[in-house]
């Protein structure tokens, strides 16, 4: 029996289920480990190997066969991991390998499991639990994992468990990343092991200075309100140390200016030392940093400084023979490009996007000529830059001396493939993902005199013969995020829309990666002027292009998170242009928002709080003369509810009628199927009704 596309697209996790993902390569080109679900419709990811000179694909690790709990048991640490990284799955759904790649280390309901690749056997290790980020030394000798906020380590044969560490108070973790690490950071990890397996640089986190929140659920008031660690714009962060452990015993502090660089960007411990990357608060300045293991004392390397902010790129910093490879700001050429000891080795216009690794003499990554499109590159000194990926799509990559692997999707076709390029052959790692029951047919244009990235879906097999049609817009619209890509896959739930009777418009305007630092910047201490602007750009010329399609007096718009933000400032502020609104989990207030990244484009608001004051959606209340849906996960600990229900009270204030839709038990995320489902339709209704 044929199940309805929302049906289909929550059950799968938007089809993310059964797609193979992180991907690990033996240094002798033997393997590749990977994960995966068995199904597209199978939520339980399982860690499995390929054979590079046959190709056969072997399940290594299914955590049905291993009879553990479910995912009830979950540590708060890997609850709240999986929310800042939008994992949608479950099961083993991060592991992590010895530098030969002879065993690997995961996690099932809290407990340690280890498994031998060469042999396929899998065991539970007698760790303190619940285990939460366990890493194998690159020797393989011994795991590092957290537990209760403690640094702990236990031998590969399951002996001689023991805290390297102990937090000294309930404030006080090692080894973990925090709230602003890993929401905007990119930083999941809180330790590094060194090269010999002999000493760990932990962080050192101290929440003691950071605001309490309560996030509470009202739905069931007979549980406790969970209490949360939240830096908002202006307040205090957690004060983040880093501390070097001996697994024999012995403890070091590292030394920096942390008052004038208390953020840790990352760190990367190989055969050429340890280097870590601070970062001042007004994100400004980052500097890289070598430190010395015997004694924690640093030496300055190299000083990235930005006059409005310096970005925080995946990937570096990377070394290429002892030099430091990095990625700057060519503002010149309005370009992000490679350097190699301080020199641009990457070509004005290639927009760098990250860089995937450097093996033997060549760097591996990923950048952009056409900002829909991303494709992975090599450069050597001997070869210069070579380009790995063809086509219109969006690609990944990873290397191991000869073996190479693609992964990535296109335009011209659904799902995402993976091709493991080896000296025996090319190999496919097949990806088990459902094919959607729709198939989107998008038109990839540019609007105005930026040439704005906008994409345009109709209605399946519609003719001008069946009349205008009611426009949806449906972006994102701000920083670190894309919506119009060269992939197909990218627009099914547009399909899906447009099919319920809408000319479906996505524009990515600036703020948006991809154009360069001048594009990017363009938003710094304003979001409502230029992102709003180039929405309604965007919609002009969609317009334009189809003068018999799009009915410019029907115009509605729906987001989540910023786009949330987009959608309702759009009614606010244009009614002119926009007729109906649909807001997600949106920011109202900037104050109620991180300081990474709030500061980082509207400033300090005791410095600059004119920026939130005209950013604010809540000093716009009275403007509100359109239909407004608001939506908001009562569970939300990212963009917390007090956004929505703080408008909703200031919208009723003004007497300005609107919906509020508030979701019990959801986060930021809406993973539960009958709710991803339902929220489609509904939206859609609403929409309907008042654009009719």
């Amino acid at each position: 029996m044929s199940i309805s596309y929302p049906r289909q697209s929550a059950r799968t996790r938007r089809f993310t289920l059964g797609v193979p993902r992180a991907f690990q390569i033996a240094p002798d080109g033997s393997l590749v480990t990977f994960l995966r679900t068995k199904a597209g419709d199978d939520p339980v990811t399982c860690l499995w190997t390929l054979d590079t000179a046959t190709g056969e694909e072997r399940l290594l690790a299914d955590p049905t066969a291993l009879n553990v709990t479910g995912e009830e048991d979950l540590p708060a640490e890997e609850r709240a991991r999986r929310e800042r990284a939008r994992e949608a799955a479950g099961g083993i759904v991060g592991y992590a390998v010895d530098r030969d790649c002879r065993q690997a280390v995961f996690t099932l309901g809290g407990q340690l499991f280890l498994a031998d690749l060469a042999s396929g056997d899998v065991r539970r290790l007698p760790a303190r639990t619940p285990v939460f980020d366990p890493r194998l030394d690159p020797a393989g000798r011994n795991v590092a994992y957290v537990a209760d906020r403690t640094l702990r380590v236990i031998g590969v044969d399951g002996s001689d468990d023991r805290a390297l560490v102990q937090p000294e108070t309930d404030q006080i973790s090692y080894g973990l990343a925090e709230f602003i690490a890993a929401e905007e950071m990119g930083r999941m990890r809180g330790y590094w092991w060194s090269p010999d397996g002999g000493t760990v640089l932990a962080a050192r986190v101290d929440e003691t200075p950071v605001t309490r929140w309560t996030i509470a659920d009202p739905a069931n008031p007979e549980r406790p309100a969970a209490e949360t660690a939240y830096p908002a714009a202006g307040t205090p962060n957690a004060i983040v140390g880093l501390v070097l452990l001996k697994v024999d015993g012995g403890r070091t502090g590292v030394a920096w200016d942390r008052g004038e660089f208390p953020y840790v960007v990352t760190a990367s411990w190989d055969r050429h030392g340890l280097l870590i990357v601070t970062q001042s608060r007004d994100q400004r300045t980052q500097r890289v940093l070598k430190v010395d293991p015997t004694n924690g004392e640093t030496a300055l390397v190299h000083t990235e400084h930005d006059p409005v902010w310096t970005e925080v790129v995946p990937g570096i910093p990377a070394r290429l023979g002892g030099e430091l490879v990095w990625i700057t700001e060519d503002h010149g050429a309005g370009t992000r490009r490679v350097t190699v000891a301080g020199r641009p080795v990457t070509p004005p216009g290639l927009q760098v996007r990250s860089v995937l690794g450097v093996d033997g003499d060549e760097i591996l990554f990923t950048a952009s000529e056409e900002p829909t499109e991303v494709h992975v590159h090599t450069w050597s000194a001997a070869g210069g830059v070579t380009r790995l990926t063809d086509g219109q799509g969006v690609f990944t990559g990873l290397r191991s001396g000869d073996v190479t692997l693609v992964s990535g999707s296109r335009l011209d076709a659904d799902g995402t493939t993976v091709e493991v390029r080896a000296p025996g052959g090319v190999h496919a790692i097949a990806s088990r993902a459902e094919t959607p029951a729709i198939t989107p047919k998008v038109e990839l244009l540019r609007a105005g005199d930026r040439e704005i990235r906008t994409a345009v879906v109709l209605p399946t097999g519609w003719t001008p013969a069946d009349g205008r049609l009611p426009v949806l817009m449906d972006p994102y619209g701000g920083p670190h995020a894309q919506r119009v890509l060269a992939v197909r896959r990218a627009y099914n739930e547009a399909q899906w829309l447009a099919d319920q009777g809408f000319a479906v418009v996505i524009a990515d305007g600036r703020g948006t990666p991809g154009r360069g630092p001048v594009f990017e910047r363009a938003v710094r201490g304003d979001f409502v002027g230029p992102v709003l602007e180039d929405q309604v750009t965007a919609l002009t010329e969609a317009a334009r292009r189809h003068p018999g399609a799009l009915d410019l007096d029907r115009v509605g718009i729906r987001g989540w998170s910023f786009g949330g933000w987009l959608a309702a400032l759009a009614v606010l502020a244009r009614p002119d242009v926009f007729h109906a609104a649909v807001s997600g989990a949106p920011v109202t207030d900037w104050r109620l928002y991180d300081t990474h990244y709030t500061e980082r484009y509207l400033g300090h608001p005791d410095e600059e709080p004119e920026n939130y004051t005209a950013n604010s959606l809540i000093a716009m209340a009275g403007k509100l003369e359109r239909p407004l849906m608001l939506i908001h996960g009562l569970a939300d600990d990212n963009v917390v509810a007090a956004h929505t229900l703080r408008l909703s009270s200031a919208l009723l204030a003004a007497g300005r009628p609107h919906t509020v839709l508030p979701l019990s038990g959801v986060t930021h995320m809406t993973p539960q199927e009958e709710i991803a489902e339902n929220l489609l339709t509904l939206q859609v209704a609403f929409l309907k009704e008042n654009l009719a």
